[in-house]
C-alpha cells in the first residue's frame, strides 16, 4: 500500500465506525487524512491521535447534506494539503427504520439528504478539483440494499440505489479525465448502524447477532486496496466484500 503514502484522502462520516477505522488505517499507511463529520470533538480527537502516531491529519466539521459546508470542507482540505487524491464517501444514515407510512416525510428525507445529496455534493466539489489535476479516486460506500429491497428500509435502499448510479455516472463522465470512481459494498459491519437495525426488530437483518458482522477494520483495508492501481479493473461498479477473492486481494485474513 505504498501508493497511499503522502496522498491526501477525505473521509466522510469519520467520527466512528467505518469512517474512523478508515482514517486510522490510511493514516498508518502514510496518507494525509481529512476527517469530515458533524461531530467536531470526535474527529478532532481522532485526528490528534493520528498526528501523535506520526501521521498528518486534520478535522473539518461538516454536514455533507449541506452543499455550502461541503464546498468549504473541500477548500479547507486543499488549503491544508494542496490537493486531494482520494475521497471516501462513507457518511450515511438508516435511522429511523419503518414502513413508508410510519416515517414522516422529514425523517425519510433526512436519509436521502445525507446518503444521496451528501455523496453528490462531495463528488461534485472534488471532481472539479480532480479534473483540473487529471487524477483522483472516489470510493462510495455502497450496499446490497442498492439492488435488494428490505422491509422498513425504503429510504435506505432508495438512497443506496441512487448512490450506485452516482458511482456509475462519475465513471462514465470522468474516467477519460483520469479519475477513478468505484463503490464498495461491505456487507453487514459491526457499527452503531447495526445496533439501530437490531433495535428496530424489522426484517431479517435485525435478527443477526453482533458476531455475524465483519469488523470495520476489514472495510478500511478494502478501501485502501481499492484506492490503488491494483483495483482499477473494478472502476464504475460495486465491489462486494462478501467475495472471498476480493478479501484476499485486499489482504484481509479472518
Amino acid at each position: 500500500m505504498h501508493e497511499l503514502k503522502e496522498k491526501t484522502a477525505i473521509i466522510t462520516g469519520a467520527s466512528k465506525g467505518i469512517g474512523e477505522a478508515t482514517a486510522r488505517h490510511f493514516g498508518s499507511l502514510g496518507a494525509r487524512t481529512v476527517l469530515v463529520a458533524r461531530s467536531k470533538e470526535a474527529i478532532e480527537a481522532i485526528a490528534l491521535e493520528i498526528r501523535e502516531e506520526g501521521g498528518e491529519s486534520i478535522a473539518v466539521e461538516c454536514d455533507v447534506a449541506d452543499h455550502d459546508q461541503v464546498e468549504t470542507a473541500v477548500r479547507t482540505a486543499i488549503d491544508a494539503y494542496d490537493h486531494i487524491d482520494i475521497v471516501i464517501n462513507n457518511a450515511g444514515l438508516i435511522d429511523p427504520i419503518g414502513r413508508m407510512t410510519e416515517l414522516s416525510p422529514e425523517d425519510w428525507g433526512k436519509v436521502i439528504d445525507v446518503n444521496v445529496k451528501g455523496v453528490y455534493h462531495m463528488m461534485r466539489e472534488t471532481l472539479l478539483h480532480m479534473e483540473k489535476r487529471g487524477s483522483g479516486t472516489i470510493i462510495n460506500i455502497s450496499s446490497g440494499a442498492a439492488t435488494s429491497i428490505l422491509e422498513g428500509w425504503s429510504h435506505y435502499c432508495s438512497s443506496k440505489a441512487a448512490a450506485l448510479m452516482l458511482t456509475c455516472a462519475g465513471d462514465k463522465e470522468y474516467a477519460s479525465s483520469g479519475i477513478r470512481v468505484v463503490g464498495l459494498s461491505p456487507g453487514t459491519v459491526a457499527t452503531d448502524m447495526q445496533k439501530e437495525i437490531k433495535a428496530s426488530g424489522v426484517n431479517p437483518v435485525s435478527e443477526l447477532e453482533w458476531e455475524d458482522h465483519i469488523p470495520p477494520e476489514w472495510v478500511a483495508k478494502a478501501l485502501a486496496w481499492l484506492a490503488t492501481e491494483d483495483a482499477r479493473e473494478f472502476d464504475g461498479g460495486d465491489v462486494s466484500l462478501r467475495d472471498e477473492n476480493i478479501r484476499k486481494r485486499a489482504g484481509i485474513t479472518e
